[in-house]
């Protein structure tokens, strides 16, 4: 098992920052890849970022790319999404979630493990 707790989400104003954390704990954390995914209201889960267990590959969905960086850091067991940029459509809420690269990337289907998810809102 791993655990997977969110934070840093809040209330921020369009073209604004901020920046999430995931703290995990259980099974060793270096060896799962590790990503972002978002639920807007009344929309699915959907995919924003993931980065492989030792950093070495990254992706991300194309509505967030050029705007949001996904890092870890493996000594800590933490997981950081930084948002720039942000849109009104960014607005959702977040969930870490753990698994394999390719399978986190395929949808929210594949994924081992998630977080409770911490709430984003970007006003006008």
């Amino acid at each position: 098992q791993v655990q997977l707790v969110e934070s840093g989400g809040g209330l921020v104003q369009a073209g604004g920052s901020l920046t999430l954390s995931c703290a995990a704990s259980g099974r060793t954390f270096s060896n799962y890849a590790m990503g972002w995914f978002r639920q807007a209201p009344g929309k699915e889960r959907e995919f924003a970022a993931v980065v492989s267990p030792s950093s070495s590959m990254r992706w991300y969905a194309d509505s967030v790319k050029g705007r949001f960086t996904i890092s870890r850091d493996n000594a800590k067991n933490t997981l950081t999404l930084q948002m720039n940029s942000l849109k009104l459509e960014d607005t959702a809420v977040y969930y870490c979630a753990a698994g394999t690269y390719v399978n986190l990337i395929r949808g929210s289907t594949y994924v081992d493990y998630w977080g409770q998810g911490t709430q984003v809102t970007v006003s006008s």
